[in-house]
């Protein structure tokens, strides 16, 4: 059996869906959706990292210790 569905009804459908999921597993909705960003901000961070100078490492345990 062959169904179709329209356009206006499938994204009727789709909204009611993603709305239940926000309704009834809202921390495992908030959790994935903060992995997500997580995982974008370190993208980037990886991204500017590889269009920056490099630094010693003497210089960064130096800093990290806190001696001039």
């Amino acid at each position: 059996m062959n169904m179709t569905v329209d356009a206006a009804t499938l994204k009727q459908l789709l909204k009611e869906a993603l709305a239940e999921l926000l309704v009834e597993n809202r921390e495992d909705f908030l959790e994935l959706l903060a992995e997500a960003i997580e995982d974008a901000a370190m993208v980037r961070a990886i991204q500017e990292g590889e269009d920056s100078t490099l630094v010693d490492k003497a210089e960064i345990f130096r800093l990290m210790d806190g001696t001039s």
